[in-house]
């Protein structure tokens, strides 16, 4: 089973303590002192991380998927895998649940 530094973070000792330092910075910012957008949204950087990370552990996997795609970010993973890790979507007051979401 996969953790969350399996995919949010560089697998390469240097890049992922770079990472690990930079995220942090801003996670500790921005639920310190606020300001962070609500849904939290990935910044591209990670985004390219999770994206790496993605398709060197399933590449066997999702090589046919991107051939002819143009490149291996041609097809984003979480494009069709969105809940993959973190379930349904959530604000800060926890998931939506069924009777708010008829409401």
């Amino acid at each position: 089973m996969a953790t969350c530094v399996d995919c949010h973070l560089p697998h390469t000792l240097v890049a992922k303590y770079l990472a690990k330092a930079e995220n942090g910075y801003y996670h500790s910012k921005g639920f310190t002192f606020g300001g962070f957008h609500e849904l939290i949204a990935i910044k591209q950087k990670n985004s390219d991380i999770l994206q790496d990370n993605c398709l060197s552990c399933h590449g066997p996997m999702t090589a046919d998927m991107l051939v002819g795609a143009g490149h291996d970010y041609a097809i984003r993973c979480v494009h069709c895998h969105a809940g993959v890790g973190h379930g349904e979507r959530a604000g800060l007051g926890g998931p939506i649940r069924a009777e708010e979401k008829t409401e």
